[in-house]
């Protein structure tokens, strides 16, 4: 518990008003531990009951097109869309839209933190690596998965992106099927301890990554300069909240405001397993991606410096003792937010006092976004992996 309160410490800070949990929250988060998804674990079953070969296609052609586009749609296909289909009350499609361009905004900046801060750091907590360690997820394969999440990243925060039938609305469901997948495949290892992990992707897994992608991006943003009112942090929570529900995070864990989501990570990085032997597998795995990124020229030295710059942004976040558990290079300085966040400060603020100025910083923050992901993917065509491939590793 001492470790875990180290581990959250940088959070906590963040928080305004009372911080601890209460015993009735305590108990709701070790519940979270043993409930998966079920609207879409009892989808997968219908689909290896009839087989993938049959499902896919139907499960593909309702996704683009919706469910009543599917001839003679069987019951399980309608039952789940059924689920998704019908928007949740308290959506509101401008704060969508809203959401999304602050995140467009935020440049190479949003890239970073959720790497380095939400990736990287969240992989001192042991319990959440054991599924990827059994998959071998990241540890195969860090740049191309990196590059993947980075896709689904960008596809749900362009405008539009979440409207039914977008990129980002068929790559939220694509994630969700692929957790349901390996769910369902890791639960079935000898090597997977049910007593001590619960269910494998979990709802207080899937809670911790829905608060990565919102509070934690949103406190990287203040810490390397970038400026946000209340109101576009609130669009940003929002546009989460929507794609954490459309992901199948249940409703009790989605959050209204900033700093009630803020208080739920720092409760749930409290009730994490502290580090171990995967945390370094994981983390090594993750320390040399920016060595493999395909750049157009001089990748002999912008490898080496976009590494520098990912351990310097992480080491704000990650004391010693956790930079030791994730075997990253001793004595990394924070230097690239203290260079970098004091100009971009001023960049940000001068540029919002000018006609048009915002919007100008959305549009060359969307543009730098997008050659990030270029430079993930190189020359290959920047897809997620297909949830057949995921299929296809089942014992």
């Amino acid at each position: 518990m001492l470790r875990a309160r180290q581990v959250a410490a940088p959070i906590r800070r963040f928080i305004k008003g009372a911080s601890e949990p209460e015993p009735a929250h305590w108990q709701a988060i070790g519940e979270s531990l043993l409930q998966g998804d079920a609207p879409m674990d009892e989808l997968v079953e219908w689909m290896f009951e009839v087989g993938l070969a049959q499902a896919m296609p139907l499960y593909n052609q309702a996704l683009a097109q919706g469910v009543a586009a599917v001839t003679d749609a069987p019951l399980a296909l309608q039952r789940f869309f059924a689920s998704i289909e019908v928007m949740p009350d308290w959506l509101d499609r401008a704060r969508l839209l809203e959401g999304a361009r602050v995140c467009c905004l935020s440049g190479l900046t949003g890239m970073r933190v959720l790497r380095d801060l939400g990736l990287l750091a969240g992989y001192q907590a042991s319990a959440i690596n054991r599924t990827l360690v059994l998959t071998g997820a990241l540890e195969k394969g860090a740049q191309r998965r990196v590059a993947e999440t980075t896709k689904w990243w960008v596809d749900c925060t362009r405008p539009g992106g979440m409207d039914r039938g977008a990129a980002g609305y068929r790559g939220t469901l694509h994630v969700r099927l692929v957790h349901a997948l390996v769910r369902r495949s890791v639960s079935d290892m000898a090597e997977w301890d049910a007593d001590y992990h619960g269910v494998p992707i979990n709802q207080g897994d899937m809670h911790a990554t829905y608060l990565a992608f919102s509070v934690i991006f949103l406190i990287g943003q203040r810490m390397l300069g970038v400026p946000l009112s209340v109101g576009e942090r609130e669009a940003v929570m929002h546009l989460w909240r929507y794609i954490a529900w459309l992901m199948g995070v249940e409703a009790r864990w989605l959050h209204l405001h900033e700093n009630d989501a803020v208080r739920a990570l720092y409760h749930n990085l409290l009730s994490q397993a502290p580090a171990d032997a995967s945390s370094r597998q994981l983390g090594s795995a993750l320390i040399d991606e920016p060595l493999q990124r395909h750049y157009p020229n001089l990748p002999w030295l912008r490898g080496r410096l976009n590494r520098a710059i990912h351990l310097s942004i992480a080491r704000t976040f990650i004391d010693a003792e956790g930079c030791r558990a994730l075997g990253l290079p001793e004595r990394i300085l924070p230097w690239y937010p203290l260079l970098s966040a004091p100009p971009r400060y001023v960049l940000y603020r001068l540029a919002r006092c000018l006609p048009g100025g915002r919007q100008w910083l959305i549009e060359r923050g969307g543009r730098r976004q997008e050659a990030y992901l270029s430079t993930l993917f190189g020359a290959g065509h920047a897809s997620l992996a297909s949830p057949l491939q995921i299929a296809s590793t089942e014992p």
